[in-house]
């Protein structure tokens, strides 16, 4: 288990409208990123990207940064967000693994027997250096924008492992869950274990805020998700807790599982589309900031939808805070999609300043 760490002092980015946001002080403005803003909509990005794999692109520091500040220069954004991949923490703890193009990670041998599990590679904080070298380069390149660092929550790291790649069903994830319950613990254990320190070291790095990505939790029951997610996430936020940064949490078609991801200890609940800030409040309850939550693909519709759907979510967010909510972080229900015109998100971010 990672030991307790003591963290360096931060730098003081007390006027930094995402964090008044994310820790219930009032912003100057309403502050706002977007998931996936460092990618294949930036035609900078794909220049830069050309003929380089996407994980030798996550070790590389220079390319990182560089990659990472690509949106914060284009379009004004509140936050920056380590550009990386969920499943770089398993490539540096020599996991046999790749990111196919148009399929995502594929892993060489799947993890499915408790046998697999205890052979599994634990992660050493040393083998992620040159993550932790990008984190302290764009500390200093960023000035007074805070950096968002990132993991993969515990499930949707084992569901990678357990599958082989990305799945529809997750059949063979669910299977087991369902059949070797001991098994499955001790698995999503280790991979909190690995996500810890993934996290710690770009802590001690200096990154501001933290978000843990469950991409793939919208797949379980509430039931399944307390008994065999909800304790591997809770100790990864409580790890971290020392820190002294904003922790946000969000996966995809979650709606019936917010209450319990703000029980798992995140400051701040991420909300996909599908349900509207205000109602996500009630689920989650009092004290929790929340981030969302425009369907990316309304960036498609013209300006004047966006406009409307961007006035909309301003109003379900301040109805939000008006019942307990500590805040609103502006942000899209998902990624950025690859063909989104960059243009129509720099309007966005002026759009969404001015509310």
């Amino acid at each position: 288990m990672p030991e307790r760490q003591q963290y360096p002092s931060r730098r003081s980015l007390d006027d930094a409208p995402f964090l008044a946001a994310a820790t219930g002080r009032t912003p100057a403005r309403r502050p706002v990123w977007f998931m996936r803003q460092a990618g294949r909509s930036l035609p900078e990005y794909r220049e830069i990207r050309s003929g380089i794999g996407m994980l030798e692109s996550c070790f590389d520091p220079a390319l990182v940064c560089e990659i990472t500040l690509q949106p914060v220069r284009r379009h004004g954004v509140d936050a920056a967000i380590l550009f990386s991949d969920i499943v770089v923490p398993l490539k540096a703890a020599g996991v046999d693994l790749d990111i196919v193009a148009g399929r995502g990670p594929v892993v060489t041998d799947p993890i499915r027997t408790r046998e697999d599990v205890a052979a599994l590679p634990r992660l050493n904080a040393d083998s992620v250096g040159a993550v932790s070298r990008a984190v302290e380069m764009l500390v200093d390149e960023l000035g007074e924008t805070p950096l968002i660092g990132f993991a993969g929550a515990p499930f949707t790291l084992a569901s990678y492992l357990v599958e082989g790649g990305p799945s529809r069903n997750h059949e063979r994830t669910k299977a087991l869950m369902y059949s070797d319950p001991q098994t499955w613990h001790r698995l999503a254990g280790t991979l909190a274990d690995t996500t810890i320190t993934f996290l710690q070291a770009q802590l001690h790095a200096g990154v501001d805020a933290i978000q843990l990505f469950d991409s793939w939790a919208g797949a379980l029951s509430p039931a399944d998700y307390r008994e065999f997610v909800l304790p591997h996430s809770e100790r990864v936020f409580a790890e971290i807790e020392d820190a002294g940064v904003p922790r946000i949490h969000f996966g995809v078609g979650t709606g019936e599982l917010l209450g319990m991801m703000g029980e798992a200890g995140a400051d701040v609940v991420g909300v996909d589309w599908r349900v509207p800030l205000d109602e996500a409040q009630r689920r989650v309850g009092a004290g929790k900031a929340l981030q969302g939550n425009l369907d990316p693909a309304v960036l498609f519709a013209g300006d004047d939808a966006v406009a409307a759907h961007a006035r909309r979510i301003a109003r379900e967010a301040d109805a939000a805070v008006a019942a307990g909510a500590t805040g609103h972080i502006f942000n899209l229900g998902h990624g950025v999609l690859p063909d989104t015109d960059p243009g129509i998100l720099t309007a966005l971010v002026d759009l969404v300043h001015s509310l």
